[in-house]
Formats: structure tokens, C-alpha cells, sequence
């Protein structure tokens, strides 16, 4: 029997999600399965292609709902979850069991673990350092800036090289690994090890690059490297150059994508924080609370552009306003 996994891509939660999803599924639900691994990206227009969906059963995981009725499991921990309000309405009735939600978790991995446990009596601890990790991983849970742009950690040298892979077997070869071998292990497979040194260079050729490029004011940084192949730079980069800001705003480019990133400082000292996932779903994306990102098609850098500087505005005014001790208006 063959299960497609379809995930969210070039993310560290996002494959180690599929990686925990296929543990639990061969030892709760059934062995004798053959998996797919399919990446999913956040773009311009259609997310999915329902010609896809072609496994004995289909599971998304850490990535928007879809109704589809061949989707038979679905994880996810995103505050932006649900295209519209339809989709959220058809989660809302769904029976199976097998589709859940809780923007609560810091990560997807974490979030399949607690239901394989507590809804199928899976055992989640021979996972617990990967479930760890993509805790601190998707939720910036580092102890600061340094640590987490240095990248001593194997699972953060993990991380930049899921996100910057242009090959797409890359991620689900890996994806069966993550829960059978240690991360330090991982890092030493030879298919992934020959990756890491001119990636490392390319980190730190990032850092100098968004040196100069970052402008910071009103508590905000804004930059724009949509000439140059940045897409995965390391997001806590601008508040490593610029500790004291609260928000970064970013655009970057890809072959099939513009992107928008919007992040707030995990060690700024901030009172009262903006929802970035709501001012993100009102140009089309999504995210988290306190980190989101809009996917622009890649003819409309412009459009791009004009959404991210008005971010920038709204973001500036709101760090003013607050240091000004003015009520935000909701």
C-alpha cells in the first residue's frame, strides 16, 4: 500500500513532520506501506494539484488544510491554516479523527508526536531529541541572536542546508533518517556532509550582504536582496546586525517566487507585539503570530515591493506608537 506525505518544504519542521508522521503511521496504523514524500511550497495562486493526491491514503503535514477528499490525515500548527473560511468550516465537521489543528505548538513535529501519543499510544521517545530540536528550531527558541546565526548545533546546520537544497530527491531521501539516526549522524551521511562547507561560506557571505543592505529604523529592519540567490538566508541574521529592533521585513527571490518575510525579534524587548500572521493573510500568506511571509508570483516584484514597504510603515508607526505609550488601535 502506498501513503503519499505531502510537507511543507526546505523547512527543518516540515520534513522531520513527515519523518515523525511514517514512524507513527507504520507503528500505529500499518507496517506494510510503501511512503512518498512530496514537498509543498507556499507560491502565487494554487498550492495544491488534486492530480497529486494519488497514494491509498494522503497526509499533509505542517502545511495549509486542503478539503479535498482524498486527504485522509492532516497536521498543523500555523495560525494561517485555512485558505477560507469554507476550508476552516470543512475541518470543523470533519469525523475521521485523523485531521488535527493547534497553532499552540511550537512545532508540527512536536504536534504529531502529542497526538500519535495521546490519541494512538504512540511512543514518541526514541524521537525526543528531533522532537526537541524543531521546537527551538520553528519556534526561535534560542538563547540569543549569536547562537542562533552561529549554527554550532547540528540540527541548525541541518536546517540551512533543508532550506537552501535546489535537489529535489535531497529532502525525501533525509526524510527517513531523521527518525532512525542521531542528527550528528545525519550530518555525517556522505550525500549531505559534502553539502555543508559551501554552504557555511555562503552563510557567511549572507551576513556581510545584508550588513549592508539592512536599514533599521523606528524599530524595523527592511531589506531587499531579490538580486541576489538569497532565498535561504538565515532569518535571525537582521536581528544579529541589529539586536535592538523589534521586526524585520525582507524580500528575496527565487525562480518561481518573490518573498516577503516578516519576522519579529525573539530577544526584543517589546510589550505589545503586531499578529504578523494576520497583516501577511491580508496580501495573500500567512504564517505565525510573531513570523509569516508572503509568496509574490516572480513577475511581480513590484507588487512585492509596494506590500513590503507598506508592512515596513505599519510596523514603524506600531513601534512608535508604542514607545510613545499609545493604545493600538485593533
Amino acid at each position: 500500500m502506498r501513503v503519499r506525505v505531502f510537507y511543507h518544504d526546505k523547512c527543518f519542521d516540515g520534513a522531520s513532520s513527515a519523518a515523525l508522521f511514517s514512524r507513527f503511521y507504520r507503528e500505529r496504523i500499518r507496517n506494510d506501506v510503501e511512503f512518498v514524500y512530496t514537498g509543498l511550497l507556499h507560491r502565487a495562486g494554487a498550492l495544491f494539484n488534486e492530480s497529486d493526491f494519488d497514494g491509498a491514503e494522503n497526509a499533509i503535514v505542517d502545511f495549509k488544510y486542503s478539503s479535498s477528499p482524498k486527504i485522509t490525515w492532516w497536521f498543523d500548527h500555523h495560525e494561517s491554516a485555512f485558505l477560507t473560511p469554507a476550508d476552516a468550516a470543512h475541518f470543523e465537521q470533519d469525523q475521521s479523527n485523523k485531521k488535527f489543528y493547534d497553532p499552540d505548538f511550537k512545532s508540527c513535529t512536536s504536534f504529531i508526536a502529542a497526538i500519535g501519543e495521546q490519541r494512538f499510544g504512540f511512543n514518541p521517545a526514541p524521537v525526543a531529541d528531533l522532537v526537541h530540536w524543531t521546537d527551538i528550531v520553528d519556534g526561535a527558541l534560542y538563547p540569543d541572536a549569536k547562537t542562533a546565526v552561529e549554527m554550532k548545533a547540528p540540527a541548525m546546520k541541518l536546517t540551512m542546508i533543508i532550506e537552501s537544497t535546489q535537489d529535489p530527491s535531497f529532502i525525501p531521501r533525509l526524510i527517513p533518517l531523521l527518525v532512525n539516526e542521531s542528527l550528528s549522524q545525519i550530518l555525517e551521511e556522505p550525500f549531505v556532509a559534502s553539502l555543508l562547507p559551501p554552504l557555511m561560506k555562503r552563510h557567511e557571505a549572507s551576513v556581510n550582504i545584508l550588513e549592508q543592505r539592512t536599514e533599521a529604523n523606528d524599530g524595523v529592519v527592511y531589506f531587499d536582496v531579490t538580486d541576489q540567490d538569497l532565498e535561504g538566508y538565515n532569518k535571525f541574521i537582521p536581528y544579529y546586525l541589529h539586536p535592538d529592533c523589534v521586526y524585520s521585513v525582507g524580500l528575496s527571490k527565487s525562480s518561481f517566487r518573490v518573498k516577503v518575510s516578516v519576522g519579529s525579534n525573539p530577544w526584543a524587548r517589546a510589550d505589545r507585539l503586531v499578529n504578523l500572521a494576520r497583516i501577511c493573510e491580508r496580501y495573500g500568506g500567512g504564517g505565525h503570530a510573531r513570523v509569516g511571509a508572503i509568496s509574490f508570483d516572480v513577475k511581480q516584484s513590484d507588487a512585492a515591493r509596494k506590500a513590503a514597504r507598506e508592512i515596513v510603515d505599519e510596523l514603524r508607526a506600531s513601534v512608535r506608537e508604542q514607545r510613545a505609550g499609545i493604545p493600538r488601535q485593533q
